[in-house]
């Protein structure tokens, strides 16, 4: 029997209070990286990985998103909820809870990175046992309060927000049906805190290496990206 097709999230829902403050005057996803909006360079990931159908997640201020990406992306299977979430866990799971069945792969909107490294990711999260979530990692370190990772030799992780490891996660997840479903405890606030959870519990996590993948909160973040965009232009 074969597995469901894979479908694809997006997290978009939070506020970039940082990125108004810094003057930038357009919704978090619409915020441009060498002229092309986050939302666009997200979407753009999922389809050059293969997928299609994607379940989309927008805080309530930002029906001028939708609009945009729907008119934008007539080609694919677009489904949005649009819902202002008190955490990044709540829209996580708003998201997975959205089709019954399978894997699915979720990125954050602010996960910056190009389309052929995305894919590879996609590509080698696919052939980790497929009980097992698997979450892209970075050596490049361009976020405020970065997740730490640590993992053994085989990809195994062993820990999740600790001062060891060399790489932090990227906000990109190849998350499993198990995980799909699981309640976590009371008192979990973060996406992060979710996922130390998991680790601790014993849930197989694997992490996938993104050379380059840039959180992009700040001012700082956008040129940071538009550097590596603009490099890969180049090359």
């Amino acid at each position: 029997m074969r597995p469901p097709p894979l479908r694809g999230g997006i997290i978009a829902a939070g506020e970039g209070s940082r990125l108004r403050a810094a003057g930038f005057g357009v919704p978090k996803p619409m915020v441009p990286i060498a002229g092309v909006p986050l939302i666009e360079s997200v979407i753009r990931n999922f389809r050059a990985a293969g997928i299609t159908s994607l379940v989309v997640i927008v805080n309530e201020a930002e029906q001028a998103v939708v609009d945009w990406a729907r008119a934008r992306f007539g080609d694919l299977d677009l489904e949005f909820i649009v819902k202002t979430t008190p955490s990044s866990l709540v829209s996580f799971r708003e998201v997975t809870a959205r089709w019954p069945g399978g894997r699915m792969l979720v990125s954050t909107v602010d996960a910056w990175c190009r389309e052929a490294d995305f894919a590879r990711f996609v590509a080698a999260a696919a052939r980790r046992p497929v009980e097992a979530t698997v979450l892209a990692v970075t050596p490049l370190v361009a976020d405020e309060t970065p997740v730490r990772v640590e993992v053994d030799a085989g990809g195994r992780i062993l820990g999740l927000g600790g001062a060891s490891g060399d790489t932090v996660t990227a906000g990109i997840y190849l998350v499993s049906e198990r995980v799909r479903t699981l309640d976590p405890p009371p008192g979990l606030g973060r996406l992060r805190e979710f996922l130390a959870w998991l680790c601790r519990a014993g849930e197989p996590l694997y992490a996938e290496v993104i050379e380059t993948v840039v959180d992009v909160d700040r001012a700082d973040d956008v040129a940071i990206a538009e550097a590596l965009a603009l490099a890969g232009r180049v090359s």
